[in-house]
């Protein structure tokens, strides 16, 4: 149709806008994280690298639009990226939820404005009909193992309880310590590699920040993220505001950026509609690639 290749032209304007502000190649990826999009993601990144320039750059720029998916896939998509950039920035100008927030976590910066929102990152595991939020399912079991050692768990409790798979239990206790060793990993290596002397704690403030620290930080985020308890939903969305307040989550702020947010805000409405409008569950864009 000419009004889409209208709209392509007008998107590849606005993505090399981008492109120049962050000094980056940048790519959208809008849909499910799961294994029929690694191919075409990998595709992506290579055919972006293959371009022969002379000022080729060592910096990624990920405009994100998920609901989630999986963390093992999350896992392969940085070993991707990283085997190609040095340095990645996330950019959420809608929401990267569970196994999104997993992949942002990966970055060196995350870039939101006040109506941007990540996820609780309840690991999501294929029981071979659906994706399950493993750790909701592992604190329903858990309390109900604590009813049966109190003594206090009803008839109808008990049999949900012996109807459990035990493989299935432990694959989702698998998901849970996937999930967190991949954002201690990428916590320390990626986001706090510039974090050198502590800022806003007022006994350390000054002091250097050792490694041991920086595990331990790590550590808390992925358990903040992680508590059900605390966020009551999988699907809670959680603002800019709330991830700075409540897990103290360094986060780039373009709200009143009056040349940054136009730019994320025009490429993304556009480009989301267009993918609304031809009813596409997933789609990745860059200069070079639709």
């Amino acid at each position: 149709m000419i009004f889409d290749a209208t709209v392509k032209d007008l998107l590849i304007k606005k993505l090399v806008a981008l492109e120049a502000v962050f000094d980056a190649d940048l790519v959208f990826y809008l849909g499910a994280i799961e294994a029929k999009a690694l191919r075409s993601f990998r595709d992506l990144i290579e055919d972006l690298k293959a371009e022969i320039d002379q000022d080729a750059k060592d910096r990624l720029v990920i405009v994100l639009n998920t609901g989630g998916g999986s963390a093992e896939i999350v896992e392969k998509m940085v070993e991707i990226i990283r085997h190609h950039y040095r340095e990645v920035f996330f950019v959420v100008p809608d929401f990267a939820m569970s196994a999104g927030t997993i992949f942002c976590m990966s970055g060196d910066k995350i870039y939101m404005d006040y109506s941007s929102s990540l996820g609780p990152i309840d690991p999501q595991v294929w029981n071979g009909k659906r994706w399950v939020p493993a750790l909701g399912y592992l604190d329903k079991v858990q309390e109900l193992l604590g009813k049966a050692q109190a003594g206090n768990i009803t008839d109808a409790e008990f049999l949900i309880l012996q109807a459990q798979d035990l493989a299935e239990l432990s694959r989702f206790e698998q998901a849970k310590e996937l999930t967190i060793t991949l954002l201690k990993r990428w916590l320390v290596e990626y986001k706090f590699k510039d974090w050198d002397v502590h800022e806003t704690t007022p006994a350390l403030r000054g002091q250097p920040v050792t490694l041991v620290e920086k595990e331990n930080r790590a550590r808390e985020i992925a358990d903040a993220l992680g508590n059900n308890r605390k966020w009551h939903s999988h699907a809670r969305m959680l603002s800019i505001e709330m991830l700075r307040k409540d897990i103290r989550l360094k986060i780039e702020d373009y709200s009143g950026d009056k040349k940054l947010q136009p730019l994320i805000r025009s490429y993304n409405d556009l480009l989301t509609e267009f993918v609304s409008r031809n009813e596409f569950d997933f789609f990745l864009h860059s200069r070079r690639y639709v």
